[in-house]
């Protein structure tokens, strides 16, 4: 037993829908009595898939203790059920080669002061193909290392984003971070959870909405509940969405 990160299901807000027994993959959820359930402690891997699913927001995440993450014991239960079990919970850790024609992007790390990025789009020399422009307007990115009230925030159309999707989608600057504050994670590596941060940034600026950018697996979950968590911890009414990329690059939702 130790101290770790998992789900809490309030009973009293569960409406038995069971798309959260649906999403959880691992099988740590089920229905007893009309009523979802943690059923047990260690198929749970504390991703939290389920959470964005719930419909009545039933569906937290505490800090207790608990049996440790058991994924040989998930993927014998996956593969007793007729399920291709899956890494350490998470679908986006199987190794694939998606084929892609070369091209060039511009680079550089300007450090991680906190600072607006201004932009001037190139003109194109004549017969010559130009390479993509960066629309990033802000440093750093990361939502661990942005400031709660840097000056970029105020009236800023927020994009909050797991990494791979800029790396899995290839019009990533142009249809996405074009315009807006760019905010990247990844719930499954990062340390803790995102809601607090979130929060911070939402009640402290006058954000004008939010667009979630996430990959279609199940770890990427964790990304869009943090933001619906946040909404509703910071008690602002801001228009937002969810967009869900693939593995092979496409906008699926």
């Amino acid at each position: 037993m130790k101290i770790r990160k998992i789900i809490k299901i309030n009973e009293e807000l569960c409406n038995g829908c069971a798309l959260c027994s649906e999403a959880c993959h691992e099988g740590a959820i089920g229905m007893q009595d009309g009523k979802a359930k943690l059923l047990r402690d260690d198929y749970c891997d504390g991703l939290g898939d389920c959470l964005p699913v719930c419909p009545t927001g039933a569906i937290t995440f505490e800090e207790r203790k608990a049996l440790a993450y058991d994924e040989e014991a998930v993927k014998a239960n996956m593969a007793k059920k007729g399920m291709k079990p899956q890494s350490a919970g998470c679908s986006g850790s199987n190794a694939h080669t998606i084929e892609r024609e070369a091209y060039t992007l511009p680079c550089g790390c300007p450090g991680t002061n906190s600072k607006i990025i201004e932009r001037k789009n190139p003109k194109p020399a004549e017969n010559v193909v130009s390479e993509a422009t960066s629309r990033l307007m802000q440093w750093p990115v990361q939502i661990k290392l942005v400031p709660t009230n840097a000056q970029y925030f105020n009236n800023a159309k927020l994009l909050i984003a797991a990494d791979c999707t800029a790396f899995a989608y290839g019009n990533f600057h142009e249809e996405f971070i074009k315009d807006h504050v760019a905010l990247i994670g990844c719930p499954k590596l990062d340390e803790g959870d995102y809601s607090e941060k979130l929060t911070a940034i939402i009640k402290k600026n006058n954000i004008k909405s939010i667009k979630v950018v996430r990959m279609e697996v199940p770890c990427c979950g964790g990304i869009s509940s943090a933001v619906m968590n946040a909404l509703k911890n910071s008690e602002k009414m801001i228009p937002w969405q969810v967009v869900t990329i693939s593995t092979d690059g496409r906008i699926i939702e």
